[in-house]
């Protein structure tokens, strides 16, 4: 900026000089054989408006000095009558900057030569760089405040399509999978198509995970339970104690994989359901007493009763009614089968801050282990090892609570022995 402006005022100044150096040029007269000059005023006056600069003249008839500064220094490089010189020097402790005209003059029929000067000192010249300097400056930044809040603009124009995509994303839940569907500029397209086409394919790949669990499940389930008859029929023929036992051992595994397999198929249904959460109105209280029901033939044969308390005024809650079954028939089938005979499995629902399940059973307890580990899959206590289960039965009821905004709490019975598994919804 600087360069560019001292450029432009020197051009400006030597322009002038030239000016008024061809002003006096203009001004020679011959007289009489000799050479006068009559100094215009608007020569030199052109040259004093230019802050306070001092101005200095010469001419040179033939050599000698007509008028002005005797001591002006001659030009370096000599002018002639098609071209001014100028040049740029020490004088008088100013830096001055001088322009040279050349003219021959007739006097008596002899050609004269003349050689005009005008210097100037170069305060005018670096005032008026120093401003068109400030106000290029001035406009740069002017022009870089405004590039920068239009780049700034234009950039955020540009990325909100992907602030859209990243705050839907970051309120979707782990199984939402659905295609994402917003307007975007033109560069971004490819790149949401193909972001749309992993998440089919991430979509397909997790559907085919799931049928292949609930096809296994089935599939190993009814052979289970057609092997297990026959165990059951050849256990009752064989005669040998050892045989008997061995044939026990089979029965006990077989029924081992057929709680598994059904349980894995539960946990698969309720992994497929959780992320398409179904909203409808529960009406906990025919809940409870329909799984009750259930399960009330299966704990006769225990000789433990299943008992439903439930308020006089429905409890109801909005969610999906396969998974919230589903969980609590998992927790009062485990307090079943871990309860000792002539003993009573409760099943108690209460609203008030909170909806809470809870199912209180006289059995072994937990016999210390951590209760929060018991949430895990295939998890199970240290001592009920000789009791067939899969350790899934928790996992589900946790993962179907979690699904509704709720919690599965695992304590001991406070009424004495025993376990109170409780699940925890909000009202809203």
């Amino acid at each position: 900026m600087r360069a560019v402006a001292a450029s432009a005022a020197e051009d400006t100044q030597d322009g002038i000089l030239a000016a008024s150096a061809t002003s006096i040029a203009d001004a020679l007269r011959s007289e009489e054989g000799s050479i006068t000059l009559d100094l215009p005023y608007s020569a030199l006056s052109m040259l004093g408006t230019i802050n306070e600069d001092r101005v200095f003249y010469r001419v040179v008839v033939n050599g000698e000095t007509l008028t002005g500064y005797d001591d002006l220094p001659p030009p370096e490089d000599a002018p002639t009558l098609s071209r001014n010189t100028f040049s740029t020097f020490e004088y008088r402790g100013d830096e001055v900057r001088m322009v040279s005209v050349a003219r021959v003059v007739s006097t008596g029929g002899a050609p004269s030569n003349v050689q005009i000067s005008v210097a100037q000192t170069r305060l005018g010249l670096q005032a008026i760089s120093q401003r068109i300097s400030a106000i290029a400056t001035a406009a740069g930044i002017g022009f870089f405040v405004v590039a920068t809040a239009l780049s700034l603009w234009a950039a955020q124009s540009a990325l909100s399509p992907l602030e859209r995509m990243t705050a839907s994303v970051t309120r979707r839940g782990p199984g939402d999978l659905r295609p994402f569907e917003t307007e975007t500029p033109a560069e971004l397209v490819p790149f949401v198509a193909a972001l749309n086409s992993f998440i089919a394919r991430l979509r397909a790949s997790l559907q085919r995970s799931e049928d292949l669990i609930a096809e296994a499940a089935h599939r190993v389930r009814t052979p289970l339970a057609t092997v297990r008859a026959k165990a059951e029929v050849t256990h009752r023929k064989l005669n040998k104690p050892e045989h008997r036992q061995t044939m026990r051992e089979m029965i006990r595994a077989i029924d081992e994989s057929s709680r598994s397999a059904g349980q894995l198929l539960d946990h698969a249904m309720v992994t497929f359901r959780s992320d398409s959460l179904s909203e409808e109105v529960v009406d906990l209280s025919e809940m409870v007493q329909d799984t009750c029901d259930r399960l009330s033939p299966a704990a006769g044969l225990k000789d433990v009763s299943v008992l439903a308390r439930v308020p006089d005024l429905p409890v109801t809650m909005k969610g999906d009614w396969v998974l919230l079954q589903s969980a609590l028939q998992n927790i009062v089938d485990n307090a079943i089968k871990y309860s000792p005979e002539d003993t009573t499995v409760e099943v108690a629902l209460s609203a008030g801050e909170t909806i809470r399940l809870a199912v209180t059973d006289a059995g072994r307890g937990f016999g210390g282990a951590d209760v929060e580990a018991l949430k895990g899959r295939f998890a199970r206590g240290r001592n009920v090892d000789d009791i067939v289960g899969s350790g899934l039965g928790l996992t589900i009821a946790d993962e179907v609570a979690r699904a509704h905004g709720g919690r599965l709490e695992i304590a001991a019975n406070r009424n004495g022995g025993g376990a109170c598994v409780t699940l925890v919804f909000p009202l809203s």
